[in-house]
């Protein structure tokens, strides 16, 4: 029974640490674009690395989970 406790409250913490990070690379990307003298096209590189850490972040937290 604590066996399947300490897993469930790990991937729990995992889910929270993994949306935190979202939020903060997500807010970080948007800050950038709210500048008048930073367009869309010099933003777009941060967005492509922002969504490829995403999803690393992602996938590596699904495989940990397992």
């Amino acid at each position: 029974k604590k066996i399947v406790r300490k897993k469930m409250i790990n991937k729990l913490t995992m889910l929270f640490a993994v949306f935190m990070a979202i939020l903060f690379l997500g807010g970080l990307a948007t800050t950038l674009t709210r500048s008048m003298m930073i367009g869309f096209y010099d933003v777009l590189p941060v967005y492509i690395f922002m969504g490829i850490a995403i999803a690393m972040m992602l996938y590596e937290a699904y495989i940990e989970t397992k």
